[in-house]
C-alpha cells in the first residue's frame, strides 16, 4: 500500500537545540559581515580613499 508523501501530524524536535542553528548562523554572518566592514574602514583610513577605490577597481578588473 502507498504511504502518503505528507503525514497527517508533522514530526517536530523536541530537542534542546532545536532552533539555536539559524540564530547562531544568524551571529556567524553578522560577525563575519562586521568584520569585513571593519576591514574596509580600516583601509580606508589607512590607505585614503582614492588609493582605496583604486584597489577595488583594480581587483574587479582582475576578476573580470
Amino acid at each position: 500500500m502507498v504511504q502518503p508523501l505528507h503525514p497527517l501530524h508533522p514530526v517536530s524536535d523536541n530537542s534542546p537545540t532545536a532552533g539555536r542553528l539559524p540564530s547562531v548562523l544568524l551571529l556567524a554572518g553578522a560577525g563575519i559581515g562586521g568584520l569585513v566592514v571593519l576591514g574596509a574602514l580600516a583601509l580606508w583610513f589607512h590607505y585614503g580613499s582614492q588609493v582605496f577605490f583604486e584597489m577595488i577597481r583594480t581587483g574587479f578588473a582582475a576578476c573580470f
